[in-house]
């Protein structure tokens, strides 16, 4: 795959978020692509870019420990984002 082929414009983000809802039965409030997006651009600024999936994983399996509740994907988003601002590394 060409590295063009693999840039998405944001209306093609959109798609595959509401691809992934689909397949996996969820809500839009369970798929806050805003925050997701946040928290890597967040991570990559302030640890490194390489940082940035290993922080949504993370983010990602805090919030499914927590259970189902949408504020809970947020506060695990938010919390991985101050991990990363405050980080000294």
């Amino acid at each position: 795959m060409s590295e063009q082929s693999r840039t998405l414009p944001p209306e093609a983000l959109d798609a595959w978020a509401a691809a992934l809802r689909e397949r996996f039965g969820l809500a839009d409030a369970d798929v806050p692509v805003a925050a997701v997006l946040d928290l890597t651009r967040d991570v990559a600024n302030g640890v490194a870019r390489p940082a940035a999936p290993l922080g949504a994983f993370v983010a990602g399996l805090v919030a499914g420990r927590a259970g189902t509740d949408p504020s809970e994907v947020l506060r695990a988003l938010r919390e991985v984002a101050a991990v990363a601002e405050g980080w000294e590394g």
